[in-house]
C-alpha cells in the first residue's frame, strides 16, 4: 500500500528525477538530510512502486536520428485482436520509441525518429502502413521539445 507523499519525498523525488544517478550521499546533500534516512525514504519509494526503474537519455540526434514524427494511427478494423495485432507488430519496429493507445480522433499515437525525412518515409510506407489493420495515419513533424519536470 502506497501512503501519502509528504514534502521530504516530494523534494527527494524531485531530485532523483533531474537526475537518477545520484549517489544517495548526493541526494542527502541536496535535500539537507543524512545518507541513511534518504535511503531509507529512497528504498520505501521503490517498494512501494513510486520509483520504477531508472531510465537512461540517449541523444538520439548524436546517433544520428535528426527527426522525430509523431504519427497518429487509426485502425481499419477495430476490436481486441486488431489492437494486440497492432501492437505487437509496431512494438517490433526500432524507429518506433514509443505506442500510446489513445482516446480521440487516432486509435494510437507513436513517436518514430528518423536519419531524416527521406529515412521517416522509407519507414512510414514499407514499415509501418503495411501492419495489421492499418487504416489511416497523420504525421506532425516535432520542430522543437521543452523538457518539464513532473509535477512535484
Amino acid at each position: 500500500m502506497t501512503r501519502a507523499l509528504d514534502e521530504t519525498d516530494r523534494a527527494i523525488l524531485r531530485v532523483v528525477q533531474a537526475n537518477a544517478a545520484l549517489s544517495t550521499t548526493a541526494v542527502a546533500r541536496a535535500v539537507g538530510m543524512s545518507q541513511a534516512a534518504v535511503w531509507r525514504r529512497l528504498d520505501r519509494l521503490r517498494k512501494e512502486g513510486v520509483l520504477a526503474g531508472r531510465e537512461l537519455s540517449l541523444d538520439l540526434e548524436k546517433l544520428g536520428f535528426g527527426v522525430t514524427i509523431f504519427l497518429g494511427v487509426k485502425l481499419a478494423a477495430k476490436g481486441r485482436v486488431a489492437l494486440e495485432d497492432f501492437e505487437r507488430a509496431v512494438s517490433a519496429i526500432p524507429e518506433v520509441r514509443t505506442v500510446e493507445h489513445v482516446l480521440g480522433r487516432y486509435d494510437y499515437r507513436l513517436r518514430v525518429v528518423a536519419r531524416d525525412l527521406a529515412d521517416f518515409e522509407r519507414v512510414l510506407r514499407r514499415r509501418i502502413l503495411g501492419l495489421p489493420g492499418v487504416g489511416e495515419a497523420e504525421a506532425n513533424v516535432m520542430l522543437s521539445e521543452e523538457r518539464r519536470p513532473g509535477p512535484l
